[in-house]
Formats: C-alpha cells, sequence, structure tokens
C-alpha cells in the first residue's frame, strides 16, 4: 500500500481493518490501533503490576508483540481482547520474574505513592490517598493469576465472560479466582470499608477511571516508533 490512510479514513476503520491493512504494509494503522487502545492497556498493567516502570514495560513489550504477530490474528476475538490477553501475559511474565527481586519495603512504598493518578492525587483528599495505597498493597499479596481476574473484572469492569476470553480461561475458573482473591483480600481491607464510611467500597467497585490517559512519561517507551510502523519489528 502507498502512503496509508488520512487520518479520517483511520477513524472510519475498524480495529480489524485496521488491523488487516498493518498487514497489508500502511505503515500509520498500527498507530492507530495504539491509539484507541493503549490506555485501557496501560491502566490493566499498572494495577497488574502496581509499578509504573514495569507497566509500561509490559504494554511496550505486549505492543511489539502484538505489532509483531498481527499476522496470525484470525478474528476468533475481538482486537481488543487479543490484545489484552498480550497485554496480561507480559504482565504475568514480568510478575513472575520480579517475585524473586522484591525492593525493600521503603522503595515499595515510593513507588505505591506514584499509583496515585495526577488527577487525583491533586484534588483527593488525603485519606482517600491512604486508603487507595493501603488497597494496591494488599492487591499485590496476591497470587498473579488472582491479581489478573480481579484487576479485570473487579477494577475494570469486564464482564466475567470477556475476562475469561482475555486469561484464556473457562468463565468458572475467572469466577473461583476472583472468589478466592477477594477472600484473601477481606482480612487485609476490611479496615478500609469502615474507615471510608459510605463512600463506595474499595473492593469490587467499577473502576471510576476507565479513560485515564497514560502520563506521558510514563507509558510505552518506544510506542513512537511502533506507532509509526516502523519500530523494532
Amino acid at each position: 500500500m502507498g502512503g496509508g490512510l488520512s487520518v479520517s479514513s483511520l477513524d472510519d476503520c475498524s480495529d480489524q481493518d485496521l488491523l488487516t491493512r498493518h498487514v497489508a504494509g500502511d505503515p500509520e494503522a498500527f498507530g492507530e490501533i495504539v491509539r484507541r487502545h493503549r490506555d485501557r492497556l496501560w491502566a490493566v498493567a499498572l494495577r497488574t503490576l502496581s509499578d509504573r516502570e514495569e507497566a509500561a514495560d509490559a504494554v511496550q513489550d505486549a505492543l511489539v508483540s502484538a505489532y509483531r504477530a498481527a499476522h496470525t490474528f484470525r478474528g476468533q476475538s475481538a482486537v481488543t481482547t487479543w490484545l489484552h490477553r498480550i497485554t496480561v501475559n507480559a504482565c504475568l511474565d514480568r510478575a513472575r520474574k520480579a517475585a524473586s527481586r522484591r525492593t525493600s519495603p521503603v522503595a515499595e512504598t515510593e513507588r505505591l505513592e506514584q499509583l496515585l493518578d495526577p488527577e487525583e492525587s491533586a484534588s483527593a483528599p488525603a485519606e482517600r490517598q491512604d486508603l487507595h495505597r493501603e488497597l494496591i498493597g494488599a492487591l499485590r499479596t496476591l497470587p498473579e493469576e488472582q491479581r489478573a481476574a480481579l484487576v479485570l473484572v473487579d477494577m475494570q469492569g469486564y464482564p466475567v465472560a470477556e475476562a475469561a476470553a482475555i486469561l484464556e480461561i473457562p468463565t468458572g475458573t475467572v469466577k473461583s479466582r476472583c472468589a478466592r482473591g477477594r477472600a484473601r483480600l477481606l482480612p487485609l481491607v476490611t479496615h478500609l470499608r469502615a474507615d471510608a464510611g459510605d463512600s463506595e467500597a474499595p473492593v469490587r467497585g467499577r473502576n471510576r477511571a476507565q479513560g485515564t490517559s497514560v502520563p506521558p512519561t510514563a507509558g510505552p517507551k518506544d510506542t513512537g516508533a511502533v506507532k509509526g510502523g516502523g519500530g523494532r519489528a
């Protein structure tokens, strides 16, 4: 293909059409896919890994993998499901590798401080910020598989069936992982529910910021290269 599509034409394409055009050689098509889905991939990665650098690297790994493996997509699921599956797998790989090199509690706290969204950190009461940090800290105690299921279902608001498609496991397994994860979290967050009073419960609440933008300095490090179609593929 020569010259790619105009921005307006790209906006009119479905995700699957964009992926097809990318495979056919359009240099702009994959960048449009990235633009559409990067924020939600980032949110899943950040909440799964609880570390901005690790999450950025995981999203970058996932985007590069998707860029290179686009020709293997068979349309048996939605493109967004396929992208989330690659991202969750990249996160779980990084979580397992990091398990043997945990940092000190001080460094851990510093990273949890950074998890607050820029908008919320400027306006939210200190008590809410403390609840947020404690919840994320509790979430990190879960096994990776339970954490991934809870992030998708309870924090990102995905239906169980869609989470199952992303994780490539039966819906019953998603439900059982969520149930076990909630049971493990409950003793750790009961005091948070009491502290929060009548506010929204910190566990099992739908994500109220699904469209949270990727911070400019914390997104995938080489997205620009991938976005133009000439990255490290």
